[in-house]
């Protein structure tokens, strides 16, 4: 079993978990805490197929922004168990059955893939590099982006111009 095979598995088990404890924990806190693990997980896949750019954003942006606002909302509802209403026990048995409908359209779907004659490409070529980006961008698509950058920079200057107080 090579290194990347080992990544590879313990990525996923940790994500899979991770995932689990998302939906099991009991404090919202927690399970923001448990989502940002996946996250985490989910990069270290990026990194393995070689996308450098898309683990960065994944940890930057979900990881990172996004998380963070979760943690200030969870924390400004006060959330606890006593505020809580109690759900019902038909509720809770329909949610079971809903998901195990779930996991065998999941199932019913991957039956018939043909997972053996499919390949990817990890630790090579240069799909998903940050350099090849970066090239594409400032070279194909430069007007666009230096039209984005005006447009961003008129949007800051405007949110300043509002918000200041006279």
């Amino acid at each position: 079993m090579s290194t990347t095979q080992i990544l590879f598995w313990s990525l996923s088990i940790l994500a899979i978990f991770s995932a689990i404890m998302v939906v099991a924990s009991k404090n919202p806190v927690h399970s923001v805490l448990w989502l940002i693990a996946v996250f985490f997980a989910i990069s270290g896949h990026y990194i393995l197929l070689n996308a450098q750019f898309l683990a960065i954003v994944n940890l930057i942006v979900y990881a990172g922004a996004i998380m963070v606002l979760f943690l200030f909302v969870i924390m400004l509802m006060n959330l606890n168990g006593d505020t809580e209403p109690q759900k019902n026990k038909w509720l809770k048995i329909a949610g079971v059955i809903a998901g195990g409908a779930l996991l065998m359209v999941f199932v019913a779907a991957l039956k018939n893939a043909d997972l053996k004659n499919q390949i990817a490409q990890v630790n090579g070529g240069n799909i998903g590099l940050i350099s090849n980006l970066g090239m594409e961008l400032f070279h194909e698509y430069v007007i666009p982006f230096e039209i984005s950058s005006v447009l961003f920079l008129s949007a800051m200057v405007g949110a300043v111009v509002i918000g200041k107080k006279e």
